[in-house]
C-alpha cells in the first residue's frame, strides 16, 4: 500500500489535534503510545567506533626504531606517553614540579575536564627521568620537556617528533599520542586491571567510558576461550 506523504499525514495528524491544543509532551506522550500500538521500534544508536590500537609487536618495532635515532629527549618523550597515557595536550603542560620521583608519580594539573589527577609511571623509569630533570633545571627549564628554543613543545611539534619514526619502523598507520593512550589502557585492561582502578588514572569521566577498551581485548579472550571450552564439564 502507498504510504501518504509525511507532510500530508502530518496535516491530516494537525486538523484532527487542533481542537484539543496539544503540548509538547502531551504529543511526545501520543506518539509513543502509537508506535507501541503499530509495533513500530525505536532504532538503536549505533556502536562507538574502535580506536585503532598498535599491537604488542608494532609498538617494540616502533620503538626499536627511536632507540637506534639516539635521540634522548625523543625517547624520553615517547616513554612517558607510553607509561602514563596522558594526552598530548597534558604532555606539553607538565612542568618539572609535577614529578614525584619518590612515589613514581606525575601530577596532572587542569587534565581534560579542568580535573587534576596524578599518573604513575614504573620505577625503573625513575632514575632517567631523575637525571633528565637534574639537566632541565640546569637550564633553568621550568617544563619537564622544552625545545631547544627553552620553550614547551606545542601539540604539533610533539605530533612531528612521533610521525617522524612510523616510515622507519615500517607501520600501517601513522602514531598519535592518543594510540599510545588507548595502547596503554588496553594493555591494562588485557592484564586484568578493574575499570574502578583505571578510571582515576585515566581521567575518564565514568566507568563506562572504558567499556571500549574491554571490547577492544575481545580477540584475545577468544583465543583463551578455545584453549579451554574442550574441558568445559557439559
Amino acid at each position: 500500500m502507498k504510504r501518504t506523504p509525511a507532510r500530508q499525514k502530518a496535516q491530516q495528524l494537525a486538523h484532527y489535534f487542533q481542537k484539543e491544543k496539544p503540548d509538547y509532551v502531551y504529543l511526545k506522550e501520543v506518539f509513543r503510545h502509537l508506535r507501541t500500538e503499530l509495533e513500530v521500534e525505536v532504532p538503536k544508536s549505533g556502536q562507538k567506533k574502535l580506536p585503532v590500537v598498535p599491537s604488542e609487536a608494532e609498538i617494540q618495532r616502533y620503538y626499536e626504531v627511536v632507540w637506534q635515532a639516539r635521540n634522548v629527549q625523543d625517547m624520553l618523550i615517547i616513554k612517558t606517553l607510553l607509561y602514563t597515557g596522558v594526552r598530548v595536550g597534558e604532555l606539553i603542560n607538565i612542568q618539572l614540579q609535577d614529578l614525584d620521583l619518590d612515589r613514581c608519580q606525575i601530577r596532572i594539573n587542569q587534565g581534560k575536564g579542568s580535573k587534576d589527577r596524578i599518573v604513575p609511571f614504573p620505577s625503573k623509569f625513575r632514575e632517567t627521568l631523575a637525571v633528565h630533570i637534574e639537566q632541565m633545571r640546569i637550564k633553568r627549564a621550568t617544563h619537564l620537556f622544552e625545545s631547544r628554543l627553552k620553550k614547551p613543545y606545542t601539540d604539533r611539534g610533539i605530533r612531528k617528533i612521533l610521525n617522524r619514526y612510523v616510515q622507519a619502523a615500517g607501520l600501517a598507520h601513522p602514531i598519535s599520542p592518543h594510540k599510545f593512550r588507548h595502547f596503554l589502557l588496553t594493555w591494562l585492561k588485557k592484564q586484568g586491571i578493574d575499570d574502578a582502578l583505571l578510571q582515576p588514572y585515566s581521567g575518564h569521566a565514568t566507568r563506562q567510558s572504558l567499556e571500549i577498551y574491554s571490547r577492544l581485548a575481545i580477540g584475545d579472550a577468544q583465543d583463551a576461550y578455545d584453549q579451554v571450552i574442550d574441558d568445559f564439564p557439559i
